[in-house]
């Protein structure tokens, strides 16, 4: 069983028991966290539903992140996932969600912000909600991978803070 798979199954056992629903939004994962969600029968009593917004102007429309907020800051950025994050909520009856935006790679980096650069955020009703910067090594595979577990774990901790 690997890491991921693991992080998915506590995270079934600990969001079912509470009765609680997890909502994602996805950028440079396109889509893989709630694909390792759903790897597990059942999950539907505990995920609500995945955004992909891969595109700034899916990030707008499906989940309310200002134009501002990308213009100024950038996709990758703290401001887009907290809004990426906030928005799944507002925009589901989930109480819990997870946002990523990052440069996989292998192109798409600068200097401000080389590849395997990823910020992760977390919201939860009612209105709490954080990010994290990451830096990941290698390629577009390896840092998607990485993203997806990072993202699991902060679920998993702000859980068990709870």
């Amino acid at each position: 069983m690997t890491d991921i798979e693991q992080l998915v199954l506590e995270l079934a056992r600990e969001l079912g028991g509470r009765g609680l629903k997890l909502a994602t939004a996805e950028s440079c994962t396109g889509g893989g966290i709630a694909q390792a969600l759903t790897e597990v029968a059942g999950a539907s009593d505990w995920f609500d539903r995945g955004f992909v917004t891969y595109s700034n102007d899916a990030k707008m429309e499906m989940l309310g992140v200002s134009a501002a907020t990308l213009e100024r800051h950038g996709a990758v950025s703290e401001g887009t996932v907290l809004e990426m994050a906030r928005g799944a909520l507002a925009r589901s009856p989930a109480q819990l969600s997870v946002a990523v935006s990052g440069v996989a790679g292998p192109g798409g980096g600068s200097a401000d912000k080389p590849v395997g650069t990823v910020w992760i955020g977390w919201a939860a009703t009612p209105g709490w909600s954080r990010a994290e910067l990451f830096h990941f090594p290698g390629n577009r595979s390896a840092v998607r991978r990485a993203t997806i577990a990072a993202a699991l774990q902060g679920l998993r901790a702000h859980l068990d803070g709870l």
